[in-house]
This record gives structure tokens, C-alpha cells and sequence, in this order.
């Protein structure tokens, strides 16, 4: 399910504003789409080997010349300060300071030819980047590749910051970054306000332009998110499993949330929130009443890295307006 996912959001990179009115979103919060890396750009210290998420031994003795086949894992390298190393990044890595890079994927799919076309010292991968033959074809050409296991909550930023860190050989950048990140996510989380009473928020997957409308289960990577700022994720506590299903006015009845969480260009993709209140069910839910939608960049949102403060910070904005600090 997740590949499918990632497989739709190419076409909405380009979408425009959508035409709702009326939206309940804080929007004037949001920060710019745009990395902090650390001050001061680190040397690595190779070579250094790191065990991979599909069970090899990964060594990389250069880190002059990277490619993150993924978004989270382009906002990584570019905090620990090695984003002038990038040589590629993939559709879904949209921050400004890669703008200019080559893409290297096909909607999702990596284009084994593209990637070593630029001659890579290292390449960065996670379980969701595929196709499998692709990936293959960049370690025949003697590539190193790493894969990590994919992010779902916020337990995992830590060590995939570490992993990353000891992989290109800046162990100590990983170590600053990895405390600076949660020293701001415990902020973040500390400025949630207290109240009486766990709004249900759910997560819902939207793609417009494919006629796909998904409701996150427990293994959707927004839960640990909802969680931290105070929240319910409605679709385990509507008894859900795995990572999305379909959305049916029964299920998004039955989860009754009082405020929707969503991706910015997947809420652009259905019309705004006027057109998202048009999908089965969701005019008749709290949130639909009260038009409680939240908002948050697709790059971002489940990203689970050292922007996920300022994701935190954002969600809580729009989910309490009136007490967050």
C-alpha cells in the first residue's frame, strides 16, 4: 500500500493552490520549506561500515559524491551539513535548498541509469524505494548502497540520524544533530496545550487526480505524530488495522473525528476543504461540521527527521488555535 502512495504523488508536485474557502487551517505558521543544516559543514571519516537495513554490510569509503533516493533521507544529509555532496535527489525531496538538483526517480521509481549516470561515491536508501531491480543494478556497478528500515514514529529520528551520521562518516554531526532535534521535539511538545478533553483527529491519504481517498490505520506513520500534540489517531481508535483502508462513510462515521489531518497538496488535489467535504462521509463527521482540517506540506508531514519539530509545532497551531504557545 505504501508504494502505491508514494507512486501518486508525482503528479500533484505541480499543483496550484486549491479552490476551497473557508478552511480552519493556521496556515500563516508554516516555516519555509527549507532544511536548517548544522553551522559548520562536517569532514568526513571514512572509510566506515554500516550494517543495512536488508541484512548486508555496507562500506563507504568516499561521501564526495551523494544521492538520497528519498525526501526524509535528502533532509538528513542536508542538516548534518553535507547537502553541498548531493549530487541528485528524488520527486519527493522538495526543500529549497535541493531545488536545483537533477531528479533521478520516474514518479517513484528509480531510474538505475540516471543515478549512476552521475557517478556516485554513495547512495542512501529505505525499504519503500524500489524497484528492486534498480536497486540491484546500482551495487552491481560497485556502488555502495545503504537501506534503512522506514521511519513511523518518533521514536525512530534518533537512530535514523545515527545511522546516516556513521554511514557518511560525520558520527559527531549526527550526535549534535540527533541531540538538537530532541532537545526541539520535547519544546515542541512542551508548548502543546493541556486540555480536558484528546480531540480524534484522523489521517486521510488524498490524491484527487487518481480517485484516491485512504483513511490512516495505526501503521500509517501519523499516529506517533497525533499523539505527541495531544491527540487521538481516529482510525486505530476505530479499530483499524494496517496502514490505510479505503475511505467509506461508514468507516469515517465510525471514527468520527473531530479534526482531519492531511497532506497540503492532497487537499489541494480534491478542490480545497469544500471539496474534501464532498468526499462520502466527511461533511457528516466533528471535523466536517466544524471545518477542523489540518494542514501540513507533503515533504514534511511523515518525514520523521530534523524537520519534525516544526511539523509538530505546525499540527499543533492548526489542531488548538486558541492555546498553542
Amino acid at each position: 500500500m505504501l508504494l502505491l502512495l508514494l507512486a501518486l504523488l508525482l503528479p500533484l508536485t505541480a499543483c496550484g493552490p486549491g479552490t476551497g474557502s473557508g478552511t480552519a487551517t493556521a496556515t500563516a505558521s508554516r516555516a519555509p520549506d527549507a532544511v536548517e543544516p548544522l553551522p559548520v559543514q562536517p569532514v568526513p571519516r571514512l572509510p566506515a561500515t554500516t550494517p543495512s537495513a536488508d541484512g548486508r554490510q555496507v562500506t563507504v569509503t568516499s561521501a564526495e559524491r551523494i544521492i538520497p533516493l528519498n525526501g526524509s533521507l535528502a533532509e538528513l544529509v542536508f542538516s548534518l551539513g553535507l547537502g553541498p555532496k548531493v549530487v541528485a535527489r528524488d520527486v519527493s525531496t522538495t526543500f529549497q535548498q535541493a531545488a536545483a538538483l537533477p531528479v533521478i526517480t520516474q514518479a517513484h521509481d528509480v531510474s538505475a541509469e540516471g543515478v549512476l549516470s552521475l557517478h556516485p561515491t554513495v547512495v542512501l536508501a529505505d525499504r519503500s524505494t524500489g524497484p528492486a531491480e534498480a536497486i540491484d543494478q546500482i551495487r552491481a556497478a560497485g556502488v555502495p548502497l545503504l537501506v534503512l528500515d522506514d521511519a513511523k514514529k518518533l521514536a525512530d529520528v534518533g537512530p535514523r540520524i545515527d545511522t546516516v551520521a556513521a554511514a557518511l562518516g560525520v558520527p559527531d554531526a549526527g550526535g549534535q544533530l540527533k541531540e538538537r532535534t530532541e532537545q526541539q521535539i520535547t519544546a515542541a511538545r512542551a508548548a502543546v496545550p493541556a486540555t480536558d478533553h484528546r480531540p480524534k483527529v484522523a489521517f486521510l491519504y488524498l490524491r484527487g487526480s487518481a480517485s484516491v481517498y485512504l483513511l490512516g490505520g495505526p501503521a500509517s506513520g501519523a499516529g506517533s505524530l497525533i499523539e505527541a500534540v495531544g491527540g487521538e489517531d481516529a482510525g486505530t481508535a476505530a479499530g483499524l488495522t494496517g496502514d490505510f483502508t479505503p475511505l467509506t462513510s461508514e468507516a469515517l462515521v465510525k471514527a468520527a473525528p473531530d479534526a482531519i489531518l492531511v497532506m497540503s497538496k492532497g487537499l489541494d488535489s480534491v478542490g480545497g476543504v469544500d471539496g474534501l467535504l464532498k468526499l462520502p462521509g466527511v461533511a457528516q463527521t466533528p471535523a466536517g461540521l466544524d471545518r477542523r482540517v489540518v494542514s501540513i506540506e507533503d515533504g514534511q508531514l511523515l518525514s520523521y527527521g530534523p524537520r519534525t519539530p516544526q511539523v509538530l509545532r505546525e499540527i499543533t497551531a492548526q489542531l488548538h488555535p486558541a492555546g498553542a504557545k
